[in-house]
């Protein structure tokens, strides 16, 4: 019987290591792309808050509002920060999976 418990124990743990080893590298190179793109957003959104100072003082109100929002949204305090988050919860799974089947 302990046998048995033992060889199912070592199956599971020779299925979950690819299943970790997949989660480790999405987690990796999403990490990477979101630093390139942060980078790269930060200096649009900066360009794209500067229009939109432009034009909220010169031409629309409602224009300008709306440019603001759309800087805010690609800086690296928007969308990236929603992005590294949500690569939070995926490694933290992959640390549940780990804890539960290599104890």
């Amino acid at each position: 019987m302990r046998a048995l418990v033992f060889l199912l124990k070592l199956l599971l743990k020779i299925l979950v290591a690819p299943v970790i080893l997949a989660l480790t590298l999405f987690v990796w190179i999403c990490v990477g792309i979101v630093y390139v793109s942060g980078l790269v957003l930060g200096l649009i959104s900066m360009v794209v808050a500067l229009l939109g100072v432009a034009v909220l003082l010169t031409c629309s109100l409602q224009n300008g509002i709306i440019l603001l929002v759309m800087a805010f949204l690609i800086s690296p305090y928007g969308l990236p920060m929603a992005a590294i988050w949500l690569l939070g919860k995926v490694q933290d799974l992959k640390f549940a999976i780990q804890d539960l089947v290599y104890g």
